[in-house]
C-alpha cells in the first residue's frame, strides 16, 4: 500500500518575470492550523520570489514513516526514534538550504520540534522569524532573543518578507496614530 504525502510536501513558489533571487523560506512549527496556507496565499498575492518549504505536516505519516518503510518495531521508543531520524533528514536539509526560517508556536500544543528547529537555525546563523500569540512571549523569550523579527500573526510575516525582499512597506498598523521616527525624535535628528 502506498501512502501519498503529496499535500504535505508541496512547495509553494511564486516568482515574477525578472531575475530576482528566489528566497527559500522554511515554515516550522505547529501542524494543526492553516497558517502555512495563509502565508502561501499572502506570498502569492504580493508576487514575492519565495519558495516555501516545510517538514512533513501529516502528523500520522511523520509518526509512522519508520514503521511503514522499515517494518513494525516491538517497542514504541524504537518506532519513534526511527521515524524521528527519517524526519530529521528532511528537516536538517531544508533548514540548511533556507534563507529564512519562520517558526510558529501556538498556545494549544507544546512544539518541542519547533523550538529545536529554531535552535538549529540559530546555530547555523539563519535569519529567524518567530510567529506566536503575545500570551506565550515570556515562555519563548530565549527563542525570541535569537529571532530577527517576532510576529503575532501571519500578515506580519508576509509583510516582513515583502520588506526584506523588496523593501515594500504596508500601510502602518497604527493607522493615523503612526508617527514617523523623524517626527518623534524632533528637528535636528540626522536622517539616514
Amino acid at each position: 500500500m502506498l501512502r501519498s504525502i503529496a499535500t504535505s510536501t508541496r512547495r509553494f513558489a511564486t516568482t515574477n518575470a525578472s531575475a530576482e533571487k528566489v528566497w527559500q523560506v522554511y515554515l516550522s512549527g505547529e501542524i494543526h492550523s492553516d497558517w502555512r496556507e495563509v502565508i502561501a496565499k499572502g506570498v502569492e498575492s504580493k508576487q514575492l520570489p519565495v519558495q516555501l518549504v516545510s517538514p512533513n505536516v501529516s502528523h500520522e505519516d511523520s509518526d509512522d514513516c519508520g514503521a511503514i518503510i522499515l517494518g513494525m518495531e516491538e517497542k514504541r521508543t524504537n518506532w519513534d526514534k526511527i521515524g524521528a531520524g527519517m524526519n530529521n533528514i528532511r528537516t536538517k536539509n531544508l533548514i540548511e538550504e533556507s534563507d529564512i526560517v519562520v517558526v510558529r508556536f501556538g498556545e494549544k500544543y507544546r512544539q518541542w520540534n519547533a523550538a529545536f528547529d529554531a535552535g538549529y537555525a540559530a546555530a547555523l546563523g539563519k535569519s529567524i522569524i518567530t510567529l506566536h500569540p503575545p500570551s506565550i512571549s515570556h515562555m519563548l523569550k530565549e527563542v525570541n532573543a535569537n529571532a530577527s523579527v517576532v510576529c503575532e500573526d501571519t500578515e506580519q510575516v508576509v509583510d516582513t518578507l515583502a520588506y526584506v525582499i523588496r523593501g515594500e512597506l504596508p500601510t502602518p498598523r497604527d493607522g493615523d496614530e503612526f508617527i514617523p521616527i523623524a517626527d518623534r525624535l524632533g528637528a535636528g535628528n540626522p536622517n539616514p
